[in-house]
């Protein structure tokens, strides 16, 4: 058979993701923490932006009310244009960014910079010496578990190489106050001592504060505590060692019965047991708490809800005017800041392209869920990705991104975007509920129970029927974990 060479015409469509587009779309799914530092990371390596509040004031050029303004690049306008005015936006942004980098027509940067430098900037906030934190609050990072170790050990009398021991004990402590592993023997075998040394060196760190740390089970660990409070006598004790699963389920006539004992006497030491720390090394875990700072706020004026973008703590980006005297000079620098100027551009643009789609899909929400803006979670309807992008006529993808790491301040508190997409839950009504709202009164319920007869899964299903909602055991029990309810034998309370 012959070989041949032939050519064949073969007409198809394919969607070219440009460089401006994807920066467009990674942008969008970005969380406002991911944004302040992409934005801060383009600021270092490109010169040409700079933000406004870092500008000096002497600088800054007084705007000229007869000088026609480029468009406001600076931030993400503070007052909204009129809906038809924001589609036509859309539209045309749309079709901005979906044109190719290459096909960009030259723009005369001279002139466009005489221009953008007469917009205003944006106002910054500037706290005084009265608003800032005083000296005491300012700690950089709070101590670890190890450095409060270490630091007991430097006030501690301990031989070279039991010091060399100690150190690797407290290396190997978890979040929790454990020494899970290596096990004390080979610990003893790393630092070349006898096991017994070993052993003593242990014992004494397990007297450090917290008390119970370097425990090798939760076992050790209650036994070391009750050591040390005084409370080592033999039903505590006893307890401790062989009936640590009966205290679990808090099968306390069974523990009687065992240690011959009046479930009176019992009870006393469950007490004295449940003020024990199971966790001795988490109050100096190096997690630290994370504070939201929502995208969005929505404002009740009267009868309607206004949607208005958070701006505080995002730089107000600008195009630095000091590089337009390097237009004029060589090709090679002119190239150089044409190119940097078109990246600056393209990211103000995608900025508030970004909080612009985040309004308006909050819009869109606010339509949807009118009656939670008004009265609350119980009031939760189901709600779809689909659903929003017909409203706005955008894709799914699009409003999953949108909604992802996106937080919204409203009049019932702080929410993430994606907690008003939910499924729906049959009434016996024939109507839907969201699957929150069930969540909700599933709490409710349990936290008015009463402690010493606490609700059944079943009893749950059995009042939420009550109430209208057809729901299965089996899913009340997943709601429950999700809600990181205990079962009812756990949250049952004798005492």
């Amino acid at each position: 058979m012959a070989l041949e060479i032939k050519q064949h015409l073969k007409l198809s469509q394919q969607l070219v993701m440009t460089p401006q587009l994807q920066q467009a779309i990674k942008l969008l799914q970005l969380s406002r923490m991911e944004l302040v530092d992409l934005v801060r990371q383009e600021m270092v390596e490109n010169p040409v932006l700079e933000d406004v509040a870092e500008v000096p004031q002497q600088e800054k050029e007084t705007p000229d009310a007869s000088r026609p303004e480029d468009m406001s690049l600076e931030g993400v306008d503070q007052e909204r244009p009129p809906p038809a005015e924001r589609e036509h936006e859309r539209q045309e942004h749309t079709t901005e960014i979906k044109a190719d980098a290459g096909a960009v027509k030259e723009i005369d940067w001279e002139q466009y910079l005489d221009n953008y430098s007469l917009a205003p900037p944006m106002p910054s906030f500037r706290p005084t010496s009265e608003e800032l934190p005083s000296l005491e609050a300012t700690l950089t990072r709070r101590p670890s578990l190890f450095d409060h170790l270490a630091w007991q050990l430097k006030l501690s009398v301990f031989a070279p190489d039991e010091e060399r021991v100690a150190m690797m004990i407290i290396g190997n402590i978890d979040p929790a106050g454990y020494l899970s592993e290596p096990s004390i023997e080979e610990i003893a075998a790393e630092c070349g001592v006898e096991v017994e040394t070993a052993l003593k060196v242990l014992q004494r760190i397990q007297g450090f504060d917290p008390v119970g740390v370097a425990a090798r089970d939760l076992k050790e660990c209650l036994l070391i505590q009750a050591r040390y409070a005084g409370e080592d006598d033999e039903i505590v004790t006893r307890m401790i060692s062989d009936h640590l699963g009966n205290l679990e389920k808090k099968n306390y006539q069974a523990i009687a019965r065992d240690l011959k004992q009046p479930l009176e006497e019992i009870i006393e030491a469950v007490k004295v047991i449940s003020a024990f720390d199971p966790k001795p090394g988490r109050m100096y875990t190096d997690e630290e708490p994370v504070y939201i700072t929502p995208d969005v706020y929505v404002h009740k004026v009267g009868d309607k809800y206004f949607v208005v973008p958070n701006d505080d703590g995002l730089p107000k980006l600008k195009i630095s005017s000091f590089y337009r005297s390097a237009l004029s000079g060589s090709p090679q620098a002119r190239e150089y800041i044409q190119d940097k100027l078109r990246s600056a551009q393209w990211l103000i643009r995608s900025i508030q392209q970004r909080q612009r789609t985040i309004v308006k899909v909050t819009e869109s929400i606010i339509k949807f869920q009118r009656e939670f803006f008004d009265k609350g979670i119980n009031f939760l309807k189901p709600l779809i990705l689909r659903d929003v992008a017909e409203d706005i006529s955008m894709h799914e993808s699009t409003i999953s991104r949108v909604t992802t790491n996106k937080y919204v301040h409203t009049p019932q508190g702080i929410f993430e975007l994606k907690y008003f997409f939910n499924s729906g839950i049959n009434r016996t009504d024939g109507d839907e509920i969201a699957s929150e709202s069930v969540k909700n009164k599933i709490k409710d319920l349990v936290g008015k129970e009463d402690p010493k007869h606490p609700h059944s899964d079943q009893k749950i299903v059995e009042l939420l029927r009550d109430q209208g909602i057809d729901i299965a055991r089996r899913t009340v029990a997943k709601y429950r974990e999700q809600l990181g309810i205990l079962s009812s034998s756990k949250r049952k309370q004798l005492f």
